[in-house]
C-alpha cells in the first residue's frame, strides 16, 4: 500500500507519504468511498503527441537530457509509462513548416520525412516503455493540391473529386508506419474540423464528416485489411461534441464504421457533454485526444498542472478511455510553431536548448498515468465529500485498487478513505494531488 503525493508547498517533487493502517471503525471524518463491485468504462492509457516540433526539440538534448525526458515519460517503472501517442498526417502548426506526404496528384506517397525527427523519438520511447506505443494518426491538413483554396493553411475544404483519393491516403500512411514497424490503434478523420486556422486546417461539416466516413474512408479501411484501425470522428472541442456525435452516430451506415469520439479541451470545459454522449451512444468510445497550455510557455505555472488534473479526472468519470496530452516536449519559447501559435508542455528544453526543466503539470500527468492506471484497468464507483476533492478510482488488472485524489483548496483536508466498510484515516495537502495504489 502506497500514497505519493505532488504539492504546491514542495514544488515539482513527488513524495511518498507514510500511512496508518486500515480500521474497522469508522471515524468522525469527511469521507471518499469506493465501491469495486460498480464497475465503468475499460482503460486505454495515457501519452502525448510525437509533433514534429517536439521531436526536432529532442534532437537537440544532450545525450543525459534525452534519457532523462524519454524515461520521465515512458519508463513504467521509474516514469509515467505513457503507452498511446498521437502522430500528424501531414504537417501541423508545431511543425518546422507545411509539408506532406505526396506533393503532386501523381507523385510517389513517401513517409521519408518522419524518419528525420519524429519516428527515431517514437522508437526511443518505445525502448524504454518495453512495448509497442498505440498510435493515434491525426490529419490537420490534405495537400493543397486537394483543397478548394489551394494551401494547407487557412481552412479550406476538401475538393469532392479527391475524396477517395484522400481516404487512401490513410491506408497508404498506416500501411507505411506498420511496415516500419509502428502500431497504429486508430485515427482521427480532421484535426478540429470547425476550426479555420492561419496554420494548416481544413474544414468538415458533421454531414460531410459522415459522409466521407461512411462513402470513402470506411470502406477504403476494410477493403484493405485495415478494419481494426479505431475510427474517431469530430476530434475538436468537448462544446459540440454531442451535436457532432448525433449527426454520425444517426446514419447507421457511417456509424458501423466509428469507434467513437475524440475531443480537445479549449474554448469551455463543458465536461457533461462528454457524459451526455455516452448516455445516448454507450457502445460508442470516449478519447480525450489534444489539450495543452495556450499562449507561449508557463514555467512553473501550478494553475497549469491542475488544470490538467481537473481535466483528467473529469474526463475520466464520464466515460473517457484514455488522455492524449499535446506536445511532449517544447522549447524556452513554446516551439517552434511554424505560424508562432506558441503554446506550454509538461516538460520544456531549457534557454540552451540542450537540458530539459519539468513542470508540475507533469507530476499531475504522472498520478494519472499508466504507473498508477495500467491499460485494460476498470474505472469504478468513487464519491467525494467535498467539492475541493476531485476523486477517481480504478481496479487494475494486478487486482489492486488505484485512487487519485486532487485538492484544489488552499487548506488540507483531513479525510477517510472507504473501501468496503474499512476505513483508512489520511490527509491531503493543500492544492496537491494524491494517488493510492492498495
Amino acid at each position: 500500500m502506497i500514497c505519493v503525493q505532488t504539492s504546491k508547498e514542495t514544488g515539482v517533487e513527488q513524495k511518498t507519504l507514510p500511512l496508518l493502517n486500515w480500521r474497522s471503525d469508522r471515524m468522525d471524518l469527511c469521507e471518499v468511498s469506493i465501491n469495486p463491485d460498480v464497475g465503468y468504462q475499460t482503460h486505454l492509457g495515457l501519452g502525448g503527441a510525437f509533433t514534429e516540433s517536439a521531436a526536432v526539440n529532442y534532437q537537440g538534448l544532450s545525450k543525459a537530457s534525452k534519457t532523462k525526458l524519454i524515461s520521465n515519460y515512458f519508463d513504467p517503472m521509474k516514469g509515467s509509462g505513457y503507452n498511446i501517442g498521437r502522430i500528424h498526417m501531414n504537417s501541423c502548426d508545431f511543425s518546422l513548416g507545411n509539408w506532406d506526404c505526396q506533393s503532386k496528384p501523381d507523385s510517389e506517397f513517401s513517409i521519408d520525412h518522419y524518419e528525420q525527427a519524429i519516428l527515431p523519438m517514437i522508437r526511443d520511447a518505445e525502448d524504454a516503455l518495453g512495448q509497442k506505443i498505440k498510435l493515434v494518426v491525426s490529419p490537420w491538413s490534405p495537400p493543397s493540391w486537394m483543397k478548394t483554396n489551394g494551401e494547407m493553411n487557412n481552412g479550406g475544404q476538401l475538393k469532392p473529386e479527391f475524396r477517395a483519393q484522400w481516404a487512401n491516403y490513410y491506408v497508404q500512411f498506416i500501411k507505411a508506419l506498420q511496415e516500419n514497424g509502428f502500431e497504429i490503434w486508430g485515427l482521427t478523420i480532421q484535426n478540429e474540423p470547425e476550426a479555420k486556422q492561419i496554420w494548416d486546417s481544413c474544414l468538415f461539416s458533421a454531414e460531410e464528416e459522415r459522409d466521407f466516413i461512411r462513402d470513402y474512408l470506411g470502406p477504403a479501411l476494410f477493403n484493405n485489411n485495415l478494419k481494426d484501425i479505431k475510427v474517431i470522428c469530430w476530434d475538436h472541442n468537448r462544446d459540440n461534441l454531442y451535436q457532432r456525435a448525433r449527426v454520425i452516430y444517426s446514419d447507421a451506415e457511417a456509424s458501423k464504421y466509428v469507434w467513437g469520439a475524440g475531443f480537445h479541451w479549449y474554448v469551455d470545459d463543458a465536461f457533461d457533454n462528454v457524459q451526455a454522449v455516452h448516455d445516448a451512444y454507450p457502445d460508442k468510445g470516449l478519447l480525450f485526444t489534444e489539450g495543452c497550455q495556450e499562449g507561449g510557455p508557463h514555467t512553473g505555472e501550478w494553475e497549469v498542472a491542475e488544470r490538467y488534473g481537473i481535466s483528467i479526472i473529469s474526463d475520466f468519470n464520464k466515460w473517457t478511455c484514455g488522455w492524449l496530452d499535446w506536445n511532449l516536449l517544447l522549447d524556452s519559447k513554446g516551439g517552434p510553431n511554424h505560424v508562432g501559435n506558441l503554446c506550454s508542455a509538461p516538460v520544456l528544453c531549457n534557454a540552451s536548448g540542450d537540458d530539459i526543466d519539468i513542470q508540475p503539470s507533469q507530476l499531475y500527468l504522472n498520478h494519472l498515468s499508466p504507473r498508477f492506471i495500467p491499460e485494460l484497468s476498470q474505472r469504478i464507483l468513487s464519491a467525494s465529500p467535498r467539492d475541493a476533492l476531485k476523486v477517481v478510482a480504478f481496479k487494475r488488472p494486478d487486482l489492486k485498487i488505484s485512487l487519485i485524489v486532487m485538492n484544489i483548496g488552499d487548506t488540507p483536508v483531513d479525510f477517510q478513505i472507504n473501501l468496503n466498510n474499512q476505513y483508512l484515516p489520511t490527509q491531503i495537502a493543500a492544492r496537491a494531488i494524491q494517488t493510492y495504489v492498495f
